[in-house]
């Protein structure tokens, strides 16, 4: 039966006395509005807060970037869970999101929703606008309007852009994206600062560095290799191969994003604590930006040889030249995360491959 409002605290407490469970998780169980939920990212984030005993609520357009049914089984599976409903609309519906917001009344919005895709967005830069821009202004409304604990909100690593100190720490500067994806994301941040400052909405944004797992997108790296490497086809491996990735299981990701939820950035003249080294704190709003990402930089090739072992099958590969928008490689500082939740992503790709070839055998039954 769906809690109509989230109106909580002294259903949950019901709830939870009969379950004989302690009375100190009443204090942490909350209603999240996430959007995006039959995502990749999402469907997993969703998955693990509800096995946590919260409440969500799932935003999602499903639209036809990739395989719709991909999507729509995510949240099939998702929907068993007794505290889990979906809205099927796009965000750009701005009254129908600000209408599901003000049913539910969510203590939280994780904002993951977004048109993806470095090479896409050369081709289709208004579905970027659209989405990542229009989408994204009419969350940070509806957060607001709703006054929520706290606001989080997916950005990416590809803002660092033309960067090529690395590791990636979140106080470097980020101001030469080389992609329009990238620059939807920076403004995304930039967006959010101004509502954390001006409404003092408590933002966390955070970067993704190249997340890959089971139930991932078919247009990432290791679905289209997995895919042509099974069908005796060669793959297309970009720079000859001379590249680097922070890949990050989906796992520690959407671990990383649950742990933050309670590291709410705190209001400007509410500050007593010792500053933390290197944060990303705003000195003048409750907003910060924080890397999830593995700290361990992968060869290309490496990557690709983990898949091999996994699938028992050599590749066969077309070298071919750097992609426009693209970078030679990536790597973060997870420092700050650590400092904010005790967590760092601790998943080796030898490990998180096998487990997304697990989940491909078994889902394409091959």
């Amino acid at each position: 039966m769906l809690i109509k409002g989230c109106w909580r605290n002294l259903i949950w407490l019901n709830l939870l006395e009969i379950g004989n469970l302690s009375g100190s998780m009443t204090q942490s169980l909350r209603c999240f509005l996430i959007t995006g939920t039959a995502g990749f990212i999402g469907y997993h984030l969703a998955n693990l807060l509800l096995s946590q005993g919260h409440r969500v609520i799932g935003y999602d357009g499903m639209t036809d970037y990739y395989d719709v049914s991909l999507k729509q089984k995510r949240h099939q599976m998702l929907l068993q869970h007794q505290h889990f409903s979906a809205v099927e609309a796009m965000l750009e519906d701005a009254e129908r999101l600000m209408q599901t917001c003000r049913d539910h009344r969510p203590d939280v919005i994780i904002h993951l929703a977004a048109q993806a895709g470095v090479r896409y967005s050369i081709d289709h830069p208004r579905t970027y606008v659209d989405s990542n821009l229009i989408g994204s202004f009419n969350v940070l409304e509806a957060a607001r309007q709703i006054g929520v604990e706290h606001l989080l909100m997916a950005s990416t690593s590809s803002v660092y852009g033309a960067n090529t100190e690395m590791p990636f720490t979140e106080t470097q500067s980020t101001d030469h994206q080389l992609s329009f994806y990238a620059a939807t994301k920076k403004a995304n941040e930039a967006m959010a600062h101004s509502y954390a400052h001006l409404f003092q909405i408590p933002v966390t944004m955070f970067r993704f560095f190249t997340v890959y797992g089971p139930w991932g997108r078919p247009d990432m790296a290791l679905f289209k290799f997995a895919k042509a490497m099974l069908a005796g086809q060669p793959i297309d491996v970009y720079n000859h191969g001379q590249m680097q990735r922070d890949f990050t299981y989906v796992d520690d990701l959407v671990m990383g994003i649950a742990q933050l939820v309670d590291a709410i950035p705190p209001l400007a003249d509410a500050r007593h604590d010792e500053a933390i080294d290197g944060d990303s704190l705003s000195p003048v709003a409750p907003w910060r930006v924080v890397n999830i990402g593995n700290g361990q930089p992968v060869a290309l090739m490496d990557y690709i040889k983990a898949l091999e072992n996994a699938l028992g099958i050599f590749a066969q590969m077309n070298m071919m030249d750097m992609q426009p928008g693209d970078v030679p490689a990536t790597l973060a500082s997870h420092d700050l995360l650590k400092e904010l939740t005790g967590f760092s992503p601790s998943v080796p790709v030898e490990k998180g491959v096998a487990r997304f070839v697990e989940w491909y055998r078994d889902y394409y039954q091959i």
